[in-house]
């Protein structure tokens, strides 16, 4: 009998432990189909973001990519000395005084003979000139000015096209459509199709998008003045941020009391860095313009706004940085005679530089993508001229995006995209000099 009740409990033993087992092995197998699904989610999440980052970048380009080139019509221009200076006086403030619409003699005397045109056939010659920009006179007086010399001679000269026979060269208006649709009309495409065969039209590297100014033609307007008041801002940026924010993270993490005031402003620091940006254009409106009373449009200004957007960025991560170096470190240098000060600007301090940096550069690179506090300081004016200093009034490459995208002509739909390719191109050199930055700084304990 006590043998039968051994055996009983016993196979009650070993079939509860082998139920516990198989309880244990669906466990496992749940808890592994669980981390398979969430694997895929993940994966399928990041795929999505791939092609709708791809999408975008892709729609940017492809929109974009034909401003790097532009219409040219060349010409041999006869520069006449009777038309250009009949009186003699050769100098360059004479010849920008004197009556612009002599150039526009030189410029239809050069289409007659590349064209072949008759001297009394008007209508030919004016669909010819409508096919070059409007800017063409004030860009050969302006040649003419920087070069004397050239009166007297004949030389061969390339003129933009207008924006309209620009996006017809690069197949944005199709001639396959009606007449009365086009702004492109037949006579101006029989024009065009005979200079492409003389070989007189054709496209080049646009390097006025680079160097021109803002205009009202689109085959004129460039993002070079825009270029240079940017570069002006995050030179500001740079100067008034960098310091100011690493400082304010030592006192914060190194040598500030823990109380209620350090917290307080801790909290706020953090509450800054959510604001939206263009609070900190009204307040630049208010202190650096209504009451400073500092140039408006000025990249000085743009400068202090956008330091004051990039300021909590800053002071986050040097702080971030600051705590991931090891308390050892600090015990070290104290443990050996160094002074707190000491301890931190020779020993804490390089060991969190990589962090600092990084946080830096990307703030600035933030900075940069900022476009409403610039508009509420008026930095979206018109400017043709390059600023020589930060007090010149000058404008930026966000708000030269904003402003090329409100235009209604066709032409400046690609020369919006293009300079968006020149900003993410100017970010994404930011970012790679944050990572090559970080590399050489980076220590190992």
């Amino acid at each position: 009998m006590t043998e039968a009740t051994s055996s009983l409990s016993a196979s009650r033993i070993g079939g509860s432990e082998t139920r516990s087992i198989s309880k244990l092995d669906i466990g496992l197998k749940r808890r592994y189909a669980a981390e398979r699904r969430f694997r895929t989610y993940g994966l399928v999440a990041v795929t999505i973001a791939i092609c709708f980052l791809v999408a975008l970048f892709g729609s940017i380009v492809a929109k974009g990519y034909t401003a790097f080139q532009q219409t040219r019509i060349s010409m041999i221009v006869n520069f006449d000395a009777n038309i250009i200076a009949p009186d003699g006086d050769r100098s360059p403030a004479a010849i920008m005084a004197g009556n612009a619409f002599r150039f526009d003699d030189l410029i239809a005397a050069s289409l007659q003979s590349t064209l072949e045109l008759d001297p009394n056939d008007e209508d030919a010659l004016y669909d010819g000139l409508d096919l070059l920009s409007k800017g063409s006179a004030p860009m050969l007086r302006t040649m003419i000015a920087k070069d004397p010399s050239l009166i007297g001679t004949k030389r061969n000269v390339d003129f933009y096209a207008t924006g309209d026979v620009d996006s017809f060269v690069k197949g944005s208006i199709r001639a396959d459509i009606p007449e009365s649709q086009r702004l492109v009309k037949d006579r101006h495409i029989a024009i065009i199709q005979k200079l492409e065969k003389e070989g007189a039209l054709r496209l080049a590297f646009n390097t006025g998008l680079f160097t021109n100014g803002a205009s009202t033609r689109p085959e004129l307007a460039g993002v070079g003045v825009a270029l240079v008041g940017s570069l002006y801002m995050m030179l500001v940026v740079l100067v008034l941020s960098l310091p100011l924010g690493v400082a304010g993270s030592i006192y914060l993490e190194e040598f500030a009391p823990k109380n209620r005031w350090t917290d307080l402003i801790e909290v706020n620091i953090n509450n800054l860095a959510a604001v939206p940006s263009i609070v900190y254009g009204l307040l630049g409106l208010a202190v650096f313009i209504n009451f400073a009373h500092l140039p408006r449009s000025a990249s000085l200004v743009g400068g202090l706004v956008l330091t004051l957007t990039t300021l909590p960025t800053i002071i986050i991560a040097t702080r971030a940085a600051l705590k991931a170096v090891p308390p050892s470190i600090r015990e070290a240098g104290l443990g050996v005679g160094a002074s707190k000060m000491q301890t931190v600007f020779h020993h804490v301090l390089p060991l969190a530089m990589p962090g600092v940096l990084t946080g830096t550069i990307i703030g600035l690179a933030h900075a940069l993508g900022e476009t409403a506090p610039l508009l509420m300081i008026g930095m979206k004016a018109f400017i043709v001229e390059y600023p020589t200093t930060p007090f010149d009034p000058a404008t930026a490459l966000p708000t030269q995006i904003y402003m090329w995208a409100t235009e209604p002509e066709r032409a400046f739909t690609e020369r919006t995209s293009a300079a968006i390719i020149v900003l993410l191109a100017f970010l994404l050199a930011m970012n790679s000099l944050a990572i090559i930055l970080r590399r050489a700084f980076e220590r190992r304990w």
